[in-house]
């Protein structure tokens, strides 16, 4: 009897969809087809490959309204929001192709006479990317178009909240051309996604998830040597400095906390804030909280949907309880918003004063609508408080000194530095964690060392 991978809506709580999960013949298929088809794809001079890739991206991008509504039965983000994730993706997809030439170019060491010497980059061969549903194509597209721009082939696994999300990549390449084997996805359990991590046809992986996932993925690899890029999540911090623009400030880290219902790796977690500003920031990021509208995802007036199931709503309320039971004060009132309520995974935005570093809310990953804010005294503190913690994905700083925050930022143990900004991935820009947010690089020129690797040519000309 096939297995089969159910996604439960988080906007009613029925089946929205129903896919048979592959097995393990199927994995065996998978790979003796990527293995040949990855080889001619890699035979393609760049040009050709980039020119193909970019018809895919074309053919994604015209499905944008129906992929955006999937996205939201699928996962639940509200309808308005949704579109934003295929104008990201079409944006990150735009610049790894126009910089592949230079990035995949060749390093030329200098001349040495009677010699010829250089540096290429070449494929790694066959690349697995395991997505999450948190944001289904903008982080699959950070590995896999460049594995695919750079020559390997890609065997993409998909969150089984978000499936139509790699059918709907693999419709994209069919209809561009690329060829068969070059990139396939595959439904699968846990235990074949090991299996297929595990692989010795397997050159790569590109995991992000859970930080139990990503040990999960360093123990499926070392059977097969596959070197593994993990992206594992955050509790990114944020710091409103006294010479802050405080409208801004305010503005700019509500969204950052509440935006996709607070489930983002990169999202704001914890903020500190200094004590000549901290009532007058805390009372703006209550009251814009306050503002936002929770039910449906499907309604266009909606500006906060549900978590992705129940149970993600029931661990940020355990978070909050605990705090709260610690001495911390919750500040924004859930009666306020109808569809919050214990058992469903509709759940108001919340924002917490009185916390400390005992408290889970400010030390775990908290994946939904709440905050803890505390107030600081100094530079000094703030530091010690962000460093504080297992993660560093990112970390912000509010402040009209550029060069002060760029000494605070030098100092951070963080991948990024904001000033000003947080929970944006440029693409132009490493998107990189240190401690447990990760290990290794994906976007930017950087990212694509990731995906290949260095083959030397030192050729004796003149003998």
């Amino acid at each position: 009897m096939t297995d089969t991978l159910k996604t439960i809506s988080p906007i009613d709580g029925r089946i929205y969809v129903e896919r048979p999960l592959e097995t393990a013949a199927g994995i065996d298929r998978a790979l003796e087809l990527a293995r040949p088809a990855q080889l001619g794809w890699a035979a393609l001079p760049l040009a050709t490959r980039c020119e193909i890739l970019g018809r895919a991206v074309d053919a994604f991008v015209a499905k944008a309204d129906d992929i955006a509504t999937e996205i939201t039965w699928q996962m639940g983000r509200p309808i308005r929001h949704s579109p934003g994730e295929i104008r990201g993706f079409e944006e990150r997809a735009r610049y790894m192709l126009r910089v592949a030439p230079e990035a995949l170019a060749a390093v030329q060491p200098g001349d040495k006479i009677g010699f010829r010497r250089l540096i290429k980059r070449v494929p790694l061969g066959v690349v697995v990317v395991v997505a999450p549903w948190n944001y289904p194509y903008l982080t699959a597209v950070n590995a896999l178009l460049p594995a695919l721009i750079a020559g390997n082939a890609v065997v993409l696994k998909h969150s089984h909240q978000t499936p139509l999300c790699a059918e709907r990549l693999l419709e994209a390449f069919v209809s561009a051309a690329v060829p068969a084997g070059v990139f396939q996805y595959l439904h699968l359990s846990h235990a074949d996604t090991a299996r297929l991590m595990g692989d010795r046809r397997v050159a790569s992986v590109c995991f992000t998830g859970s930080v139990s996932g990503g040990r999960a993925v360093v123990a499926a690899t070392a059977a097969g040597f596959a070197t593994a890029g993990l992206e594992l999540g955050g509790k990114d911090p944020a710091y409103v400095r006294a010479d802050a623009d405080l409208g801004h400030a305010i503005e700019t880290l509500t969204d950052g906390a509440f935006y996709n219902a607070g489930q983002s790796c990169c999202g704001i977690k914890r903020i500190y804030v200094a004590a000549s500003c901290h009532d007058e920031f805390v009372a703006g990021v209550v009251d814009l909280g306050k503002k936002y509208r929770l039910g449906s995802p499907l309604d266009p007036g909606t500006t906060l949907g549900p978590l992705v199931r129940i149970s993600a709503a029931e661990t940020v309320r355990v978070q909050v309880r605990e705090a709260i039971a610690r001495g911390a004060r919750q500040l924004i009132d859930e009666t306020l918003f109808a569809a919050s309520a214990p058992g469903t995974a509709y759940l108001a935005p919340q924002v917490l004063v009185g916390v400390d570093h005992s408290m889970a809310i400010m030390r775990e990953e908290t994946f939904g609508p709440a905050v803890g804010i505390m107030k600081v005294a100094s530079d000094e503190e703030a530091l010690r408080l962000m460093n504080d913690s297992e993660f560093g994905l990112t970390a912000a700083i509010f402040s009209a000194d550029v060069q002060r925050a760029e000494v605070l930022g030098d100092a951070l143990e963080t991948g990024t530095v904001f000033l000003n900004r947080c929970d944006y991935l440029d693409p132009s820009l490493a998107w990189t964690g240190v401690k447990n947010s990760g290990r290794g690089c994906t976007l930017s020129r950087v990212g694509f060392e990731q995906l290949t690797r260095p083959k030397s040519y030192h050729f004796r000309v003149t003998i």
